[in-house]
């Protein structure tokens, strides 16, 4: 009711200010004096809700519960810290725990403990909060602008060798379920989580989604994965809009700032083969379509009838996501997925109707094995490319890839169809871009980037090849660009 109180552990009765006992009554009034000074620069509030559950907190923010007591350790240690008022008692009062001068309240902090660091290659420091996995990690910083779909993002092969910031503030309320990941699926391919860390302005304390199976949290401790909350993510973003860079995510205290920096500025992405740490080493055969509850595009039955003869595609997998299989299939394609650094040769043994190139992580000059096989393929069959097999056939074509400045990461990216007017907000996770100035005569850019003037899509019609730098498939959405593999089928068609 407004009054501080503890409880005796013996008794287990409320202990309140009219307690004869001297020694308590002055832990009481400490107590007091100290709650109100909290309350008075903000600290704290009686009756505060953490974690879903409304408690009675005291001065050293613990929410008080029966047999649990402070003591005298919390008012001695108190005035030997700088660090802020609640934060000095919560240790104390884990100190005297520890020492089993008192009972373990046996709850989390209610604030949140710097106990993660992300030091940027330009010497920046953020400090933030822990969840996940603990360690060290180095990889190259992105920010994603997407508003939903964090678990898609997390178990994109193509985020491999990178750290995500991600400019949604709260991120975690909707969990982990298994129905929606983009890899590990794959019959060959059991690895989930390819990026090297997170980083989060509020990590939601709360899950509520009905096929939820697991927190966030806990999934990326399961997978392996860092995760860093309260950092400032929008001065963060700013700052990766000057130019991308290369970070060290820490759980370790024993390492100084200084270290973490020479971590970040020994590793590069540059000239980094990444596709052959995500592609399977083995072929293998998918036919699961889209589950009829999420199917979204009502012009299926009309483009592939009933009875069809299903299209035999044969994809390379780069890093290859599962709801692309999941979209061929639905739109009546038998796939064969085969390493990254298949023989061209024995990819036209299995008498393809159509090849697909797949999206990938890192620099896709690191990979001129692939653009060699893709040379080979060229004209043998219908082709399309997405992502990273965008750039791979941009190189086949004869154009070098340049890296962005920043990259195109989130599901928000406005595309225009040159040949239509057309316009498509599209899913993008990707750092290089195809330079249009040298493509070929008989390659047309199809799609542009509109925020950025950048080659978004081409067409070698000699060659019946397409491809564009964005996701079609994206789940959860947008699904504007679905008319993507309508095209490729109707090339197929075309050729039987």
């Amino acid at each position: 009711r407004g009054v501080p109180f503890l409880w005796n552990p013996s008794s287990g009765r409320t202990i309140g200010t009219t307690t004869p006992c001297a020694s308590m009554a002055a832990r009481i009034a400490h107590v007091a004096c100290c709650e109100t000074k909290a309350m008075a620069k903000g600290y704290v509030s009686r009756g505060m809700e953490h974690r879903g559950k409304r408690s009675w907190i005291n001065a050293s923010g613990i929410p008080l519960s029966k047999n649990k007591v402070v003591t005298n350790h919390v008012r001695s240690y108190v005035s030997s810290s700088n660090q802020p008022l609640l934060q000095r008692l919560y240790a104390c009062r884990r100190a005297a725990a520890a020492v089993g001068e008192v009972e373990d309240a046996g709850v989390e902090s209610p604030w949140d403990v710097e106990d993660c660091r992300l030091v940027l290659s330009d010497g920046s420091i953020l400090r933030g909060s822990a969840f996940g996995a603990k360690g060290t990690a180095v990889g190259e910083v992105v920010f994603n602008t997407a508003l939903t779909g964090y678990q898609e993002i997390l178990t994109d092969p193509s985020y491999a060798g990178q750290f995500v910031v991600f400019t949604q503030p709260h991120i975690g309320n909707t969990g982990i379920n298994m129905e929606d990941m983009e890899s590990g699926t794959q019959p060959l391919n059991k690895k989930q989580c390819h990026l090297g860390g997170i980083v989060v302005r509020r990590l939601s304390p709360l899950v509520s989604n009905y096929r939820s199976n697991m927190t966030l949290g806990e999934y990326l401790e399961k997978n392996n994965v860092i995760g860093i909350a309260n950092v400032d993510t929008r001065a963060l973003t700013r700052k990766l809009r000057e130019g991308c860079q290369v970070g060290c995510i820490s759980t370790d205290a024993s390492l100084t700032d200084e270290e973490l920096q020479e971590k970040a500025r020994g590793w590069s992405i540059l000239g980094l083969d990444l596709i052959k740490t995500v592609s399977t080493k083995e072929v293998y055969e998918w036919d699961e379509g889209t589950d009829g509850e999420w199917e979204f595009n009502p012009g299926l039955k009309e483009l592939v009838p009933p009875g069809t003869k299903p299209f035999h595609v044969v994809a390379y997998d780069f890093g290859i996501k599962t709801n692309i299989l999941r979209r061929l299939a639905s739109f009546n394609c038998k796939v064969t997925v085969v390493p990254c650094d298949y023989p061209a040769e024995k990819v036209l043994e299995l008498n393809p109707e159509g090849i697909f190139f797949s999206n990938g992580p890192g620099d896709p000059s690191a990979a001129p094995y692939a653009v060699e096989n893709a040379k080979k393929l060229l004209g043998k069959a219908p082709i399309f490319g997405i992502c990273m097999g965008h750039q791979v056939l941009g190189q086949a074509f004869g154009s070098p890839t340049f890296k962005l400045k920043f990259g195109h990461h989130g599901g928000n990216h406005p595309i225009k169809h040159k040949p239509t007017g057309r316009i498509e907000i599209s899913s993008q996770n990707h750092n290089y871009a195809v330079d249009p100035a040298q493509l070929p005569p008989e390659v047309e850019v199809t799609h542009v980037n509109l925020n950025d003037g950048t080659c978004a899509g081409m067409r070698n019609a000699t060659m019946k090849a397409i491809s564009i730098q964005y996701h079609p498939e994206a789940s959860p959405g947008p699904h504007d660009a679905d008319v993507c593999f309508e095209e490729f089928v109707e090339m197929m068609l075309k050729a039987r």
